[in-house]
């Protein structure tokens, strides 16, 4: 598949996805969200690909949306007065969707959706969007060059890409709030103290350092991974645990016919195992539970 703002490539089973639009910092595009959104939409079903690395190109993670664009820099149709019964009963009217709809929010329900783990590689400036786009990836690594900035407030603007839902779970209410409302740019020393990445690493080592922990999760059962992943979202923002026992049980009871046998049985005999169950034909029935 061949995409213009965006560089895909498997090695191992890690998909290796780069933004790639060097020369104006990676800045995101309305046409880099459908590549983005195309990209993990066939990785979640794609057994080649078990973990999803993101970066950019060149010296930028990604600056944030273009605003050298013509019309309305967002993509929106300024002609349309929508109102919350229309994103409640009309989501995807054509419209909507393609009028109205915030393009970076589209892309973080993508990766939300995704049955695959995703690790951010922050290279460098990551602003407004290419901060907000990292908040539904599942761990976020920064380089020492890494600028982070919910800039949003500082032009008249809202934050996006569903980041009021991702960023308080993150970092907490205050500290999310706090860099909202001041748009400041956040060196990585600021957001590893918040616990917003993992850690800071040199821009030599940031890409390797993502992949030894990708290559952790290779060895693993892909559906169990996928269950996991899908678990902790999903569950973690119900009002009482009974929610998860429920789904917990199902996931449990699943997993122990077959790829769970041979976990137990490669302990017992002190050896790999050998995992044979793939996202694309073995997901249990109950999945998806939430729809």
């Amino acid at each position: 598949m061949k995409y213009q703002t965006i560089t895909p490539s498997i090695e191992d089973h890690i998909l290796t996805l780069t933004l790639n639009r060097p020369e104006a910092l990676n800045a995101f595009t309305v046409q880099m969200a459908n590549e983005l959104i195309e990209v993990f939409h066939w990785a979640s079903e794609d057994d080649s690909v078990r973990v999803i690395v993101v970066t950019g190109a060149g010296r930028a993670f990604c600056a944030g949306m273009d605003l050298n664009a013509a019309g309305n820099v967002f993509g929106l149709n300024e002609s349309l007065r929508p109102t919350v019964r229309d994103m409640n009963e009309r989501l995807d009217d054509p419209e909507i969707f393609e009028g109205v709809r915030d393009t970076g929010g589209r892309v973080t329900l993508a990766i939300y959706d995704c049955k695959k783990p995703v690790i951010a590689a922050i290279n460098g400036a990551a602003v407004g969007i290419g901060a907000t786009m990292t908040c539904a990836m599942d761990i976020r690594l920064a380089s020492e060059h890494a600028k982070i900035g919910f800039v949003f407030n500082k032009i008249g603007i809202t934050p996006e890409a569903c980041s009021a839902w991702f960023l308080p779970r993150l970092v907490g209410m205050s500290t999310a709030l706090e860099w909202v409302y001041t748009g400041e740019i956040l060196k990585p020393e600021d957001v590893l103290a918040a616990g917003f990445v993992k850690g800071i690493y040199s821009a030599e080592d940031l890409l390797e350092e993502a992949y030894k922990i990708a290559r952790k999760i290779v060895r693993h059962s892909p559906v169990a991974v996928a269950l996991s992943r899908q678990m902790m979202y999903r569950l973690s923002a119900k009002d009482h645990p009974i929610e998860a026992h429920k789904i917990d049980s199902l996931a449990i009871y699943y997993a122990s016919l077959k790829d769970g046998k041979e976990g137990v049985r490669s302990f017992l005999e002190k050896r790999p195992p050998n995992f044979t169950q793939q996202v694309s034909t073995d997901m249990p029935e109950f999945y998806p539970w939430w729809e």
